[in-house]
């Protein structure tokens, strides 16, 4: 799919720079180039359509479209889904879960919008088809879907409303009863696209300095760590492998657009993709600045409970990926 432009990477470095083939120089700036133009294609055809679909979804709608039916368990699911494809950074975990809560959605199935949303999205999406093809990038979505289902369900069983920090608990004691009914702009898709190409554009403008700062690290690693560096210490061999990569990755924190190109390097130098996989979802959903943003919503052991319960199913997805894959 690709090859025209690997041709195209291949001639600006090695003929038009001048730099040698097979040099870790070399490789690393031909790395940096072909990946950054493929990720930043996929990233801007990618970003529009989840605009349009988003365009449809947006985050009230959503909140009212969970609130106003009983989904009998099904609404875990469709929490996961919708995560997945609206726009979600860790920074609007506290006016998002405050709003969710307030609507009448139950803790369980806020927690797994919370925890899908930032695992997957269109960059990732984007990123992933371009590194490892649609097989690998299928196989991500549905367990990011199915991770969030299953550790919101488990964190909603636990029945941690009386965990909240207090200030949620004044918050929910004096809301008032709004009127969440949401009027759909009465928009054809053509006369949204304006919007939707502005919106696609601002994401990829706020993601671009993390995507160049990630590939150029995956660059770097790609053309000077030896082969065999990370299979020292998390390979397939190590039954301990995912555990270990899932603990490295909690104090690291970046959003998909920075570890995804760290993760494609580590799968080439030889470190099993369910592994890679669990490290970057350990980087992105469990970072500590995050914790500290949930702080502001969650005591302490309702903060721990919440990150044992999202690592013990990332580390499980990533035993699972590695047999599937």
């Amino acid at each position: 799919m690709f090859n025209w432009l690997q041709y195209f990477a291949d001639w600006l470095i090695y003929t038009v720079f001048g730099l040698t083939h097979g040099t870790k120089l070399g490789d690393a700036v031909n790395f940096f180039v072909f990946d950054t133009i493929k990720i930043f294609i996929l990233l801007g055809v990618v970003t529009f359509l989840m605009g349009i679909v988003n365009s449809y979804f947006p985050i009230d709608k959503v909140r009212n479209f969970l609130t106003k039916r009983n989904w009998y368990g099904f609404d875990y699911f469709l929490a996961s889904f919708f995560g997945t494809i609206t726009p979600f950074c860790s920074c609007s975990s506290v006016p998002l879960f405050i709003g969710f809560v307030k609507g009448g959605i139950p803790l369980g199935v806020t927690l797994a919008f919370l925890i899908s949303s930032p695992l997957v999205d269109a960059v990732s999406v984007a990123m992933f088809i371009g590194m490892f093809g649609w097989k690998v990038t299928i196989v991500y979505v549905l367990s990011g879907i199915i991770l969030s289902m299953i550790a919101g369900y488990i964190l909603g069983k636990l029945k941690l409303e009386p965990l909240l920090t207090d200030w949620v608990k004044q918050i929910l004691l004096n809301k008032q009863i709004e009127d969440n009914s949401y009027q759909e702009e009465k928009q054809t898709l053509f006369q949204r696209l304006p919007g939707i190409a502005k919106e696609a554009l601002g994401i990829m403008k706020g993601v671009s300095l993390y995507i160049l700062i990630g590939i150029a690290i995956g660059g770097l690693m790609h053309g000077f760590i030896p082969t065999g560096f990370f299979e020292a210490y998390i390979s397939k061999e190590n039954p301990l492998a995912v555990p270990i990569a899932v603990i490295v990755g909690v104090p690291m924190y970046s959003n998909a657009a920075g570890v995804l190109p760290v993760l494609q390097v580590l799968v080439q130098k030889g470190i099993p993709i369910g592994t890679a996989i669990a490290f970057s979802m350990a980087v992105v959903g469990l970072s500590i600045p995050e914790g500290l943003l949930l702080k502001k919503i969650m005591t302490t052991k309702m903060l721990l409970i919440f990150f044992g319960v999202v690592a013990a199913c990332i580390i499980i997805s990533g035993y699972l990926f590695n047999l599937i894959l």
